[in-house]
């Protein structure tokens, strides 16, 4: 059976479901076409259940690409307040955690019932359990799954990156744009928790669950957020930020007492030794972290010299990873679809007229805390209105 559409989009995900909305909502016949058995699986794990759907600060400064401009022109079209005023059409609870993070009250199936509910005011087919074999292009483009054939003139690929694998993430997006002659940038897991080197995990593996509030840094880019240890390295907001911006086999940096001095008590102190350092430490790392950390740097000698370099080390501690907890820990995917290769306001391929990449398929990724949500909301939208 041959199915006829204005448009296919492959991915039934948060890019995949906006740009179906825009296009169907312009007297486009749409159709969404999605391998697993539900529509919007990843929305639904997303910040814990409770979908962290988009963060009220969101500035092209919060995404990493290639291009750092390109972002610009859709999330300039599409902002936070739009989606916002979306939710609060469908009379959805929310509230703002932290960082201008916007999360549900309740549950992230309130976001995948409103998008379903949208997309079917907008006239919009969904087609679930529907596996692509093969996509072509002749006078228009072609996608075959196991039940039949489906052709329209404009094809949006909106399947995703390559985290979380159980949920169902492959290369398919990749596999499509390089079927096309259209570059990749290298992928990397982002968002993702560093496992430590052997050495450091036997020492600083006992910490598992102690969190403290810290900068970390890896190359030009630096985040003041919590950061957990965990059995095999580290994690928490801090981490998974940086993680993004990390090259395998360099070190990060680790300020543990931002905008605090911790050792000068102990400059004209009558006793100073590692039991005093320890001391300066609390109220400002947690005991346990405080006592581990002072007893791996401490100076042999406790001379003044001593101190400002364990005072810079404090601010300075270089702690080089092992790796990452690779993509199955990963929130999102770094790289993609190259930026250089698209239309800014379109999404549109330069040299494939019809062709469209949206959301996490693209080489731009955002910061933790809903920035990638508002990217599949832009970029999507961003297709949609132009097919």
């Amino acid at each position: 059976m041959t199915h006829k559409f204005d448009a296919l989009i492959l991915g039934a995900g948060a890019a995949g479901f906006l740009c179906a909305m825009e296009a169907g909502k312009r007297g486009r016949k749409v159709a969404i076409i999605e391998r697993a058995e539900r529509a919007g699986k990843k929305i639904l794990i997303s910040g814990g259940g409770r979908c962290n759907f988009t963060n009220i600060h969101c500035r092209a400064e919060n995404f990493l690409s290639a291009n750092p401009h390109f972002a610009k022109s859709a999330l300039a079209r599409y902002t936070p307040a739009d989606f916002i005023a979306l939710v609060e059409k469908h009379g959805i609870a929310y509230h703002e955690k932290t960082l201008g993070q916007l999360f549900c009250d309740n549950s992230a199936q309130e976001i995948t019932n409103m998008l379903e509910a949208e997309c079917a005011r907008a006239g919009v087919n969904i087609f679930l359990n529907a596996k692509i074999r093969e996509v072509s292009r002749g006078e228009e483009f072609t996608a075959r799954t196991e039940s039949g054939e489906f052709r329209a003139p404009a094809l949006v690929i909106a399947t995703g990156g390559l985290s979380i694998p159980k949920m169902g993430a492959t290369a398919f997006g990749y596999d499509v744009a390089r079927q096309f002659g259209i570059g990749i940038v290298k992928t990397k897991p982002g968002l993702v928790p560093f496992v430590m080197m052997g050495k450091d995990r036997d020492v600083y593996g006992g910490l598992a669950g102690v969190s403290a509030e810290v900068v970390a840094g890896a190359g030009d880019a630096a985040f003041r957020e919590k950061m957990l240890f965990t059995h095999r390295g580290l994690s928490g907001p801090a981490i998974l930020q940086v993680s993004s911006y990390w090259s395998e086999g360099k070190a990060i940096r680790i300020d543990l007492a931002p905008g605090r001095e911790v050792m000068p008590s102990l400059f004209d102190a009558k006793v100073r030794n590692a039991a005093a350092a320890r001391s300066a430490f609390l109220g400002i790392l947690p005991k346990r972290l405080a006592e581990c950390w002072v007893e791996q740097h401490a100076p042999r000698v406790w001379t003044n010299q001593a101190l400002k370099e364990l005072e810079q080390e404090i601010h300075e501690w270089k702690l080089t990873p092992a790796g990452t907890e690779g993509y199955e820990k990963a929130e999102v995917t770094v790289g993609g679809v190259d930026t250089d290769e698209l239309s800014s306001k379109t999404m549109e391929a330069q040299k494939v007229p019809g062709l469209y990449f949206v959301g996490e398929v693209v080489d731009v990724t955002g910061h933790l805390g809903g920035f990638n949500f508002q990217w599949a909301w832009a970029s999507g939208a961003a297709a949609g209105r132009a097919i």
